[in-house]
């Protein structure tokens, strides 16, 4: 199973409003408070230097989004600059799974 950023790419110049195309393989994408084998929501991390502990729920903040209702994409507006863009995928209370699926880090320009 992985867990990966379609869109914007690596390195991309983007301009407001971002739109963030979220991708998982092998696993089913269901809303927060749903229980499911092999499933689990979308968390994306803006500007997250360190990952939040993986045996606890994942914070709910600014840098931390979370994409409860099973949205597989989102549109946000990034104040100019050098971002960078993760996806955490976590179970119905969004504690990551066993094995974490954590997407490569991304790093994008908005202009």
């Amino acid at each position: 199973s992985e867990v990966f950023i379609i869109s914007p790419l690596d390195r991309e110049v983007v301009s407001n409003p971002v739109h963030i195309i979220f991708g998982v393989k092998n696993m089913t994408v269901s809303p927060a408070g749903i229980k499911k084998k092999l499933s689990g929501h979308h968390h994306l991390l803006i500007d997250v230097k360190t990952l939040p502990d993986l045996t606890k729920p994942i914070p709910s903040d600014k840098n931390h989004i979370h994409f409860g209702k099973g949205q597989k994409s989102t549109i946000i507006n990034l104040e100019s600059g050098t971002h960078t863009l993760q996806l955490l995928f976590a179970d119905y209370v969004h504690i990551p799974h066993d094995k974490p699926l954590i997407s490569k880090n991304i790093t994008i320009m908005v202009e």
